[in-house]
């Protein structure tokens, strides 16, 4: 199986935001293969979001100070699902809601970190989102939060249910 090459130079040169691309590029990954990114410098920040989502990397800088990364899915397989919750069905109803929907990035993790601060251990809060906020997992992870989460059936709308952990 060949590598899936996503060169997003041209997009950084112009002054363009490669993430979204990046994502889409993941999302039509067959089982098994590999990401092949050609970007202008080493994308530390996308190494956590790629991980979460179980790949491994291998970054190399290129001779006109490009880089190139390899994602390569951890088991060799399909990457894996981001979440982190233990039966969620059980959890109680959402006591808190937020439409980040129509919000840009950082807002929606500003805001639902927030507002995590305000909650007592073991509410849930339910937030939709315009995108699948990869940079939030991580700070929720780290906080003691558990959440679930999915696109909506038109893939249009990503919902988020996050269960909220004990004050550290």
């Amino acid at each position: 199986m060949t590598d899936h090459e996503l060169d997003v130079r041209p997009l950084l040169l112009n002054g363009g935001e490669p993430f979204g691309a990046i994502m889409a590029a993941v999302n039509q990954l067959q089982a098994g293969q590999r990401l092949k990114l050609l970007v202008t410098f080493k994308p530390e920040p996308l190494f956590n979001v790629m991980a979460a989502k179980g790949y491994t990397h291998e970054a190399t800088p290129l001779e006109n100070g490009d880089w190139m990364v390899i994602f390569t899915p951890g088991d060799g397989g399909s990457p894996a699902v981001v979440s982190k919750a233990d039966a969620p069905e059980t959890w109680p109803d959402p006591a808190h809601y937020l439409d980040c929907s129509e919000l840009d990035p950082p807002e929606p993790m500003v805001r639902i970190l927030a507002m995590l601060e305000t909650m007592s251990e073991g509410e849930v809060l339910f937030a939709l989102l315009g995108r699948e906020p990869l940079f939030l997992f991580p700070e929720l992870q780290a906080r003691g939060h558990a959440w679930a989460g999915d696109f909506d059936e038109a893939g249009e709308a990503y919902r988020l249910m996050i269960r909220a952990g004990a004050k550290s």
